[in-house]
This record gives C-alpha cells, structure tokens and sequence, in this order.
C-alpha cells in the first residue's frame, strides 16, 4: 500500500534524475514538519526547473516523468502514492530564497526538503496569497516557538510584508 513516504521518495527521485534541479516542501503540509498537521487537500511543492526559466515555464517534463511512472494526473495534480501533489516553480525572490534555505528534515527514513517556517510565513503574507486561513497558520507558526523571530523580521522588512 503506498504511504505518504512513497510519495516523498518521489519527490527525490524527481531530483536524482534531473527533471528538477531542487525543491521544499511548502504550504499545508509543509506545517507537519513545524507544527501540528492541517487539513489539506494536497501537497504543494515549490521548483527550481532546470532549463533557463523563460516568459512561459512549462512542467511537461514532471507531467513525462510521472506519466512514465504510470502515477494518475488529475487536472494540475499529479497523484503520488494516493497524494495529490502541485508542482508550483518558483514565483518570486520569496519563493526562490524558500527553496534555496529549505531544511533537510526526515519523514520516517525519507529525508525531505521543507520551507523554513520564516519563508513558509512570508509565503502565506504575500498579497495575492494573504487569506484568512494563511493569517491563521502564521499565528500557528508564531505560536509554536519554532521561529526565528530576527530572521522574520528581517524578510517582512525586505519584502514589505505586514500581518
């Protein structure tokens, strides 16, 4: 039966074979590593692609690679040992600074890399991104003493971010 595991294998094979060049784990399920777990719907995880980024990025390649695999594609999902996974490339200089710091942290004896909860806060502040459910995550995140409260700081100053 597959696990959530399977899946994060995955996510390094993804690497090891060089359809992406790295990636974090964010959103929702990236709070299961910080603090207690979320409900979700899927599995959001940031990219770095390996050709040259250009005006259209395309995530073909994931799409060829899973197909090859024979995991289910549903919509923008692609269904990973019962999950389903978002590929999101990088958007922005928060989102590539979040996978560029991410964590090397172990699900049972996968080791994944995980958004630091500063970036996972700055991720959920950003304006087309600030919802009710993200404010309360942040407050979740605050709470849970896992954060680094300089370096918070220091992103919400650089990137203009308020709460």
């Amino acid at each position: 039966m597959p696990s959530f595991e399977d899946t994060l294998r995955a996510l390094n094979e993804l690497k090891a074979d060089g359809v992406i060049s790295e990636y974090a784990i964010a959103g929702a399920m990236a709070l299961v590593f910080w603090i207690e777990p979320v409900p979700t719907y899927d599995l959001d995880v940031l990219v770095f692609l390996p050709e040259p980024a250009g005006p259209i990025v395309s995530l073909e390649r994931i799409y060829e690679w899973a197909r090859n695999r024979n995991y289910g594609i549903d919509k923008e999902h692609i269904v990973i040992g019962g999950i389903p996974v978002q590929f999101l490339p990088a958007h922005n200089k928060i989102a590539d600074e979040a996978i560029e710091t991410a964590v090397a942290m172990p699900y049972g004896d996968v080791k994944v890399r995980v958004v630091r909860p500063e970036y996972l806060i700055a991720l959920y502040l950003e304006p087309s991104a600030k919802t009710l459910k993200r404010r309360e995550r942040t407050a979740a995140l605050l709470e849970s003493g896992k954060v680094d409260s300089a370096a918070l700081q220091t992103l919400m100053n650089r990137f203009k971010l308020t709460f």
